[in-house]
């Protein structure tokens, strides 16, 4: 998988996108496809801090090694930062990525 720039995504209502912009999006919108990330997103945008990967397995219902990898692809992507804190990983949401996600999403006035 190539690592998303998020900066590189457009607003689904731009006039035109462009090539790399388009694939920028569809990437990101592949990474939020699964439903353990979106999962993932939710618990940490609920927490509004930082959350270790460790407290992550229950809420998601999955094992430590899946957990890991999705937060991997999603780290990749730019949504979430991660924090080494001694032996533990802590994640957390991209103020940033979370703007740009919903300036990508934002259709108001496309249509109709």
């Amino acid at each position: 998988m190539s690592t998303v720039a998020i900066e590189s995504c457009a607003p689904l209502a731009a006039t035109v996108l462009s090539q790399e912009e388009a694939e920028a999006t569809a990437e990101l919108f592949r990474v939020l496809s699964d439903p353990a990330r979106v999962r993932i997103v939710n618990v940490l945008a609920a927490a509004g801090e930082p959350v270790c990967a460790c407290n992550l397995n229950a809420p998601v219902g999955l094992a430590q090694p899946t957990v890991s990898h999705h937060l991997k692809r999603l780290v990749e992507a730019g949504l979430l930062e991660r924090e080494q804190r001694g032996r533990w990983a802590y994640f957390s949401l991209r103020a940033d990525a979370i703007e740009k996600l919903a300036a990508v999403a934002d259709l108001r006035g496309a249509c109709c």
